[in-house]
């Protein structure tokens, strides 16, 4: 038995999923169980929820993988506020924090929310690699070309390439600061604070 738990956490909507000998067992949202929208806190409710689903115990787990490598995405937020500094101050000084108080130290969260109680080995896995698994792997199909577009992984914010059998290869990517996912983020940030309220203004 192969056993995989997935986790998403630390940024919004945390989340758990339980994949055995390849089909997936159970997923959960932690929200559903905080009652707090967008929980972003580590999943614990989610990750015990798939575990007594499947009857695993954490020291049943091989893999825990996380959805991107914190290390590469901390490497392009230091270039970038220093490419556009001083003005990008005010956030980095928000951001820095959170990253030395907890986005740094992953694996040690992973292993606390987790009890310490696993032998699992702990993957981080390439941002965009993650959403083309999780699209690809579920389907129908055994072979596939794949489009992942997204504000910003690591660096890649939009990726190409083929899905086949159990293997994922994403071959073309657009970097950032490059991106289909945050022209869309600053229009409907625009529109919703600048335009809608002219509309609803007396």
């Amino acid at each position: 038995m192969t056993a995989i738990l997935g986790i998403s956490a630390f940024y919004h909507d945390s989340a758990a999923a339980l994949v055995v000998d390849g089909d997936l067992a159970a997923a959960a949202q932690e929200e559903r169980f905080t009652r707090k929208k967008h929980d972003a806190a580590f999943p614990a409710h989610a990750v015990a929820s798939c575990l007594r689903e499947a009857g695993l115990t954490p020291d049943q787990l091989d893999y825990v993988v996380f959805y991107e490598k914190p290390l590469t995405k901390f490497e392009r937020l230091l270039e970038t506020y220093l490419a556009y500094a001083p003005r990008g101050l005010q956030s980095f000084s928000r951001a820095l924090p959170v990253w030395l108080k907890d986005k740094l130290y992953l694996r040690r969260a992973i292993l606390q929310g987790l009890n310490g109680s696993t032998r699992a080995k702990l993957v981080f896995t390439d941002h965009h690699e993650s959403h083309a698994a999780s699209a690809f792997f579920p389907s129908p199909f055994e072979q596939a070309a794949i489009l992942t577009i997204d504000g910003v992984g690591e660096w890649t914010t939009t990726a190409l390439g083929v899905g086949a059998g159990n293997k994922i290869k994403l071959t073309e990517h657009l970097q950032f600061p490059h991106s289909l996912g945050l022209l869309y983020s600053a229009f409907t940030y625009y529109f919703c604070h600048d335009i809608l309220p002219v509309f609803h203004s007396p």
